[in-house]
């Protein structure tokens, strides 16, 4: 499995995004997908995840702005950030379980997204 992801940039504060996570490979084997962000010099912080039904579960500190969702015909998932702040500033990865679970064990590139 292979992770795509564009969208990341740089924007105001109040401002909204959408980020994209484009699934190649055996896409029929996966099952959870979720979106971290890291910070450098800080841990990796889980935003939230989607199972195959399109369940859905989101750190407590973020589910007001955020929203994570998921295409299976497009093997794409999204995250949907609304009113941005400046401590959302950080490298954003989305990940998949390609073994039909829910840990994940496949990561994208990284995306950065820049408040300001």
């Amino acid at each position: 499995v292979q992770l795509v992801e564009s969208g990341g940039e740089s924007v105001q504060a109040g401002g909204s995004l959408r980020l994209s996570c484009v699934a190649s490979g055996a896409t029929q084997d996966i099952g959870c997908m979720g979106w971290f962000r890291q910070v450098p010099g800080l841990e990796r912080e889980g935003i939230g995840s989607i199972d195959s039904d399109g369940i859905t579960t989101y750190a407590d500190s973020l589910k007001a702005r955020f929203t994570i969702s998921r295409d299976n015909a497009k093997s794409t998932l999204y995250l949907q950030m609304n009113n941005l702040k400046p401590e959302d500033t950080a490298m954003y990865y989305c990940a998949a379980d390609g073994g039909g679970g829910c840990l994940p064990n496949y990561w994208s590139q990284g995306t950065q997204v820049t408040v300001s």
